[in-house]
């Protein structure tokens, strides 16, 4: 709409998502979706039953998405590029993961490419401190390595946090204090950006949970807050 006719609203709902970071690497980009997933787990989890399942990350995601896959897989393998989960992790996810005998845990080791046809069928592993590859057999690669908000177009206009996702509702009042330029006398609506009736909802709102199932709800519960700000004017 920049270079477009201008549109007057009295509220406005971003749900713009996210663009998923991608590993850049031979052989996988041919085989997403077919094997490999990005941002992906509780839909695919049961297809995965009795299988390995690698999972790329070192983050909460990946390690929630272990979690997750433990329960279906006969072994998770989670690939960390840093030295230990601990640079990245939350503690208690760690233990979480260490207390799960299906999830194996290989530091300092990347993905370097990946094989098969019409499916995924292997994967070639880089110990990041020898230099050493290997190659193993996998059917399910899952990549949790961050995700890029479509938000640029909003630098200056919103409150971001530093990732670039909107912030919205409880999390704009700081030490009891309502966002900068707020004008209404109220705390801003659990969706609610720092601009009073720019609403937010899914991928792109920070703290969001990074699911179809959770956006959708969220999209619902933001049109039930813009009846609610519109009946307020």
């Amino acid at each position: 709409m920049r270079r477009g006719p201008q549109i007057v609203a009295h509220t406005v709902i971003l749900a713009t998502g996210v663009s998923y970071r991608t590993l850049d690497v031979p052989g996988l980009a041919e085989l997403t979706g077919r094997g490999v997933f990005y941002g992906s787990a509780a839909t695919e989890a049961p297809s995965c039953s009795g299988s390995d399942v690698y999972i790329v990350g070192g983050a909460n995601s990946a390690g929630q998405a272990a979690v997750y896959f433990s329960r279906y897989a006969s072994r998770v393998h989670l690939v960390v590029r840093g030295e230990n989960l601990a640079q990245s992790m939350s503690a208690y996810l760690i233990e979480q993961i260490e207390s799960i005998p299906r999830i194996q845990v290989h530091t300092m080791t990347e993905v370097t490419a990946g094989h098969g046809t019409e499916h995924l069928e292997g994967l070639t592993l880089r110990d990041r401190a020898t230099g050493q590859a290997r190659d193993v057999d996998a059917s399910w690669l899952f990549v949790f390595i961050g995700a890029e908000p479509h938000t640029s177009w909003l630098d200056g206009l919103v409150e971001r946090d530093t990732q670039g996702f909107v912030v919205t509702g409880p999390d704009l009042v700081v030490g009891g204090k309502r966002p900068k330029g707020w004008r209404l006398d109220r705390d801003p609506y659990h969706l609610e950006t720092s601009v009073s009736g720019v609403f937010a909802a899914g991928d792109v709102r920070a703290n969001s949970v990074k699911r179809v199932a959770s956006a959708v709800g969220e999209g619902a519960m933001a049109v039930t807050l813009v009846h609610r700000y519109l009946e307020a004017q």
